[in-house]
């Protein structure tokens, strides 16, 4: 049968760090890139006779990103312990939740922006909610280097406060699992719980894929793929297993469930292990932890609540008269919503020109400099002078550009004081209205043939007066230019 005669069905599990300066259990400082192993002590180490310390901080932030999509906190929360052998956890166990974790349940909204671009024209099932199972907090374990037959490990990762967050298997294509993974990072960030950059490893994946018949409805033998860390990759791997799944029920082979690895450079899962289930880890209350009871914590996090994604694109519309496309773009990162707001408060130009202003030009420069928007040189309330220029015709949009790239090099610079600076201030009434008149009776054959409907030859005109205004030391606002002419000639 063809790939289309399968059901896939896909869950996932998301890791991701908890924004906090000090580890789980212990106040050794969270890092990253530091140099190896100069945050630990005997608590992360795993030493004997080391006790754990709750944070507090970690606790909320988990609550609240629970919160966000619609989880609910039980009354009471414990902690237990997952057992394996690995050299990356020396305990032997990582202190996690199994039965009673902080948040249980919730719904993460797929963002139509979230899924990949070549794939937002055909969304299968637009406005979906993918259901979440839980969100448990745990410790992170070390990171390992492979290294020819050896292995380097770093503790400075080891304890660091670790959400996962499992998905229901409600995902229904490698798209769907790009959105969630997308909007799930938006959350987090617009409620400073994790930077959930996959790059620094604050985020990882584990996948799990498995396709049955159409027409029928008991799930198949599922494959997992462990640690993914990039989103691009994920893709990848879904669409491979999803292929090699259907090839071998196709063969009349037997799926196993195993847990994989996927290898990005040839393009191929690679089995680890087959048939790994929860009992396999002998999960068992942390005798050194008492349950906690979350009240206090939820109310702590009831403060922090903020307004999400998609409700601060619905404002922007109402609030700045903006496209839906704009906010859309203007409200996928907290920092660039920050900027548009700081920029379009005073209100004294129309929301959709500081919007164009920055999803045109700010943005712009900013991926040729491949800075972020927390980096931008310019200040948003420069953009809304300069978006002000055009707007008083004191500029052109070209000319505005200028005084852009000008205050781009020196952010202190005021952008009237650099249009002035420039030659771009409005001319004199009378002295337009001079210049005018001079090329109108200096090229009477383009006016009568402007008249007879040529009306590109207007900017014939407008080129001329702006000569005349240069060689006066000026530089007129072309449209202003274009509008006198337009009304003496009578158009």
């Amino acid at each position: 049968m063809p790939v289309e005669d399968y059901i896939p069905t896909i869950g996932l599990e998301v890791h991701c760090q908890v924004k906090t300066q000090t580890k789980m259990f212990c106040a050794c400082e969270t890092s990253f890139a530091d140099e190896p192993n100069v945050h630990t002590c005997p608590t992360c180490l795993g030493l004997p006779g080391a006790l754990p310390v709750l944070n507090a901080g970690a606790i909320e932030k988990t609550i609240l990103a629970g919160m966000m999509i619609e989880c609910t906190t039980p009354p009471i929360s414990k902690w237990d312990r997952k057992n394996y052998f690995y050299p990356d956890m020396p305990k032997n166990y990582q202190t996690t939740q199994l039965d009673l974790p902080l948040c249980q349940g919730g719904l993460v909204p797929l963002y139509d922006h979230a899924y990949p671009k070549d794939h937002q024209k055909n969304i299968a099932s637009p406005g979906k909610k993918v259901r979440l199972d839980r969100i448990h907090l745990e410790e992170d374990v070390a990171k390992s280097t492979h290294v020819g037959k050896n292995s380097l490990i770093d503790f400075n990762r080891a304890g660091t406060p670790l959400m996962e967050i499992v998905s229901e298997p409600d995902i229904d294509s490698a798209e769907e699992a790009v959105a969630f993974l997308k909007s799930l990072q938006q959350i987090l960030n617009y409620g400073d719980i994790s930077d959930a950059d996959m790059e620094k490893g604050q985020m990882r994946c584990d996948v799990n894929i498995s396709v049955r018949p159409k027409g029928t409805d008991e799930l198949g033998i599922r494959t997992e793929l462990k640690n993914m860390n990039s989103i691009s990759a994920i893709r990848r791997a879904i669409k491979y297993e999803i292929e090699r799944q259907c090839e071998e029920l196709d063969a009349g082979k037997t799926l196993e469930q195993n847990t994989s690895r996927w290898d990005d450079e040839i393009g191929e899962s690679v089995v680890m292990r087959t048939k790994e289930d929860a009992h396999d880890y002998r999960y068992f209350p942390c005798p050194d932890l008492l349950p906690i009871e979350t009240a206090k914590h939820v109310a702590e996090a009831q403060k922090h609540i903020p307004e999400l994604p998609h409700e601060k694109s619905a404002r922007f519309v109402t609030e700045f008269g903006i496209t839906d496309y704009d906010s859309v773009v203007l409200a996928s990162d907290r920092f660039l919503a920050d900027y548009f707001e700081a920029a379009a408060a005073s209100k004294t130009v129309p929301g959709k020109k500081i919007a164009n202003w920055i999803i045109n030009t700010v943005l712009g420069q900013l991926n040729e400099t491949g800075l972020e928007i927390t980096s931008c040189p310019i200040k948003a309330a420069s953009i809304s002078g300069i978006a002000k220029l055009v707007e008083d015709n004191i500029c052109s949009n070209n000319q505005a550009k200028e005084v852009f790239d000008k205050i781009w090099e020196n952010p202190e610079l005021d952008p009237a004081v650099v249009a002035k600076e420039l030659g771009f201030e409005p001319a004199d009434t009378g002295q337009l209205d001079a210049w005018c008149d001079e090329v109108i009776a200096n090229f009477p054959d383009k006016v009568a043939e402007i008249k007879g409907g040529n009306a590109k030859l207007l900017n014939f005109l407008t080129g001329q007066v702006m000569k005349a205004g240069k060689a006066a030391g000026q530089k007129p606002n072309p449209k202003a230019v274009t509008e006198t002419l337009s009304g003496k000639i009578g158009l």
